[in-house]
């Protein structure tokens, strides 16, 4: 009985470990997904003339999930309720990030860009589209260096801690 225990919490360890290495992993992939869905959105306010409603739901049509259950998610929000852009924005951010893997420092990017969204001339919102997107590239260099310096060991890590805990207690 105590070695299936054992071999339980070595598993559970384990999983965790290869979990948050898959975190690390994902949060580069989600940084570009959201660079690109930027563009979108620039591209649908710039050049489509769209109202930020149909502009997020083109968005969430063109990229790839999670990215694009935020920006429908968005859209749907904006239409059936009466609070103010940026109030849907913070719900929708608050409520969607659990379910990601982005960070804090791309929270705080997305919430100014959301104070920002619709505010603006075209010219205006281009530029802070713009700022959005390189504030987005500079974490996306992080995130990546994060992903190289740390995936290996924090697999390592929760095997290693898993087996560290069954010698403690055998």
């Amino acid at each position: 009985m105590k070695w299936i225990g054992a071999l339980i919490l070595l598993c559970a360890t384990t999983w965790g470990g290869f979990e948050f290495a898959r975190r690390l992993t994902e949060r580069p992939k989600q940084i570009r997904q959201l660079k690109n869905a930027l563009q979108v959105l620039e591209a649908e306010i710039l050049y489509g003339h769209s109202p930020v409603i149909e502009a997020c739901e083109k968005v969430a049509r063109q990229i790839p999930e999670p990215m694009a259950w935020f920006f429908y998610e968005f859209s749907d929000q904006l239409k059936e309720s009466s609070a103010s852009l940026y109030d849907v924005w913070e719900q929708r951010i608050q409520s969607f990030w659990p379910l990601s893997a982005l960070g804090e420092g791309e929270k705080e990017i997305m919430k100014q860009f959301g104070q920002t969204l619709g505010q603006h001339d075209f010219t205006g919102q281009q530029k802070h589209i713009r700022l959005a997107i390189s504030h987005l590239e500079r974490e996306l260099k992080e995130a990546e260096e994060q992903q190289q310096k740390y995936s290996k060991m924090v697999k390592s890590l929760g095997f290693l801690t898993g087996l560290l805990i069954i010698l403690l207690f055998m």
